[in-house]
């Protein structure tokens, strides 16, 4: 991790960026926010990335904290992912931009071709409003 942590910008903003930067990371960190799920649920639940790509993907994620890879010994190997508390902060930080993003879909008149900002709450995660 060390290698990894060495590649990352020393301004924070930049750095945040940097770590969750990628076409497919912040909808695949959406679908761990309420719970674990296996590769092939990831998969069927964002279909358009491929396999490869969804893999390296979560390796960066779990390279960088955000993303925990549980390994079950069973036959055949089970793997789940999972958010991690530092995965799971960046809960309201991702709707806050699914939010500027419908803004700007407003601003230049192309609401209609968006999907709503929806984040699902956690199963034992208390209701704030």
């Amino acid at each position: 991790m060390a290698e990894i942590m060495k590649k990352l910008p020393v301004l924070p903003s930049e750095r945040a960026l940097k770590v969750i930067s990628g076409r497919w990371k912040a909808v695949i960190l959406y679908h761990l926010f309420d719970a674990p799920k296996r590769l092939s649920e990831l998969k069927r639940l964002v279909p358009a990335v491929s396999q490869k790509v969804l893999i390296q993907q979560l390796r960066e994620m779990e390279e960088h904290g955000l993303v925990h890879r549980e390994i079950f010994r069973e036959v055949p190997p089970r793997v789940e992912y999972s958010a991690t508390a530092l995965g799971l902060s960046l809960e309201p930080v991702l709707l806050a931009l699914c939010e500027w993003g419908q803004r700007h879909a407003a601003e230049l008149n192309e609401l209609e071709r968006l999907a709503d900002c929806v984040i699902r709450p956690r199963p034992g995660a208390e209701s704030t409003g």
